[in-house]
């Protein structure tokens, strides 16, 4: 047992001052004087694991025999609807909350805050670490609350300290750490004495969404990615399974992805005066938020007759199944004039190089759907069922782990998924 100690405290070592020297922190986080409450120690255990941009096809397109064979034992969606925008930020904290983008408050990848006079940036690692960007309560939060211990390897906003409360054991985003090693981390997580074991486990792939970003969804750098997260989820079930324990698998996307048209892209509307609105980065949306209100009308008026390739709203008038209008911004951070491309057709106002797969448009484009599986012994067998909003993945992690919530205060509903659980 002495020379795989070594070699476990050499390879943390090593992690450690690799990620010091590339200035990423790959320790774990640990708070301390937690403890399961006995009631809580008798519960079953979830892990929740996205993979990014897999799509609802992409299993089957790209034969990913693990999770095929592992949702054929359980529960398979037709697919799962992201919401809008089917963008990475806003799904994975939507998932996590059972609550719509406009509802919880990340409304982009990238938007600007009125209040604040200050913009949130997935790429901000300062902002992804305030607290003060999230409304809802997430999942790990809730867990806390009633002394159930979380771990999270990686998900949007699990490094910060959401209604004060960090997971029990979470990392820091960053790629350096092997996939070995994270599923190793799990295990060892598991292998906790009861009072100490999370009994909620958070787990993120970053891989599909990568390389469809970077080759396009049809490419052979997607496919040899979906296989990557498939042979992993293989390892990292056996891992698991091998500890007898009564632990249950969500395997979820945020989004789709699409090819989009790289060579013939928008340019910002010559009718925008740049000097009258803070317009944040962005392709597959523009946020216009106006600095002097009244030049919304004549702007939005003006977008109107130009228009070509997108559409313009003013956040008075979005589509009702967007759930994302003015009524619906709580934390008023969606822009006064919004514009969105029509695929394939993205903006390009930066003029850098366009990247041929895409998401975030409107999550009723087949292209945008997400993928739902699961398996474990609080699922039924061999169930397939339709297609559903990825808010009601919320109440059923809290249904399953018997975690108390109030029912006005989330988007989900209990009842949608409550057929899938035996």
């Amino acid at each position: 047992m002495l020379i795989p100690r070594i070699l476990s405290v050499y390879l943390l070592a090593t992690l450690f001052f690799t990620g010091v020297a590339n200035g990423q922190d790959l320790t774990q986080k640990v708070v301390p004087n937690r403890t399961n409450s006995t009631q809580q120690q008798q519960k079953p255990y979830i892990i929740l694991i996205s993979a990014d941009g897999f799509r609802h096809d992409f299993a089957k397109k790209y034969g990913a025999q693990n999770l095929l064979r592992l949702s054929g034992q359980g529960v398979a969606a037709s697919a799962m609807l992201p919401s809008f925008p089917s963008l990475t930020f806003p799904n994975h904290y939507t998932i996590v909350t059972g609550l719509y983008p406009a509802h919880h408050g990340l409304v982009n990848n990238t938007f600007y805050d009125e209040s604040k006079k200050m913009r949130y940036s997935m790429s901000n690692k300062r902002a992804v670490a305030d607290s003060s960007w999230y409304g809802g309560t997430p999942l790990w939060v809730l867990a806390e609350q009633q002394r159930m211990l979380s771990a999270s390897f990686y998900w949007v906003a699990s490094e910060s300290a959401i209604q004060g409360t960090h997971p029990s054991y979470y990392y820091i985003y960053n790629e350096k750490i092997p996939i070995d090693t994270r599923i190793q981390t799990v295990k060892e997580w598991l292998q906790l004495p009861e009072e100490k074991r999370p009994h909620l486990i958070t787990f993120y792939f970053p891989e599909v969404d990568h390389e469809a970003h970077t080759y396009g969804p049809d490419s052979k750098e997607a496919g040899e990615a979906v296989r990557f997260v498939d042979e992993s989820i293989g390892k990292l079930v056996a891992t698991v399974d091998s500890l007898q324990l009564p632990v249950n698998y969500i395997f979820v996307s945020d989004h789709g992805m699409t090819q989009v048209d790289t060579q013939n892209t928008l340019s910002l509307p010559a009718s925008i005066d740049t000097s009258q609105f803070i317009i944040p980065s962005g392709d597959v949306m523009l946020h216009l938020y106006a600095k002097d209100k009244k030049a919304v009308k004549s702007t939005y008026e003006a977008l109107k007759k130009e228009a070509k390739d997108y559409d313009v709203y003013l956040t008075e008038s979005t589509p009702a199944h967007w759930h994302y209008s003015k009524k619906d911004d709580r934390y008023n951070r969606i822009g006064d004039i919004l514009l969105v491309p029509r695929p394939p057709k993205v903006f390009n106002i930066s003029n850098r190089k366009v990247t041929p797969g895409k998401h975030g448009f409107d999550p009723r484009i087949p292209d945008m759907h997400a993928t739902f599986y699961a398996w474990g012994p609080s699922f039924r067998e061999g169930v397939k069922i339709d297609t559903f909003e990825n808010i009601h993945v919320y109440p059923l992690v809290a249904n399953i782990l018997d975690l108390k919530y109030k029912k006005k205060v989330i988007d989900g509903k209990k009842k949608v998924l409550q057929q899938i659980i035996k």
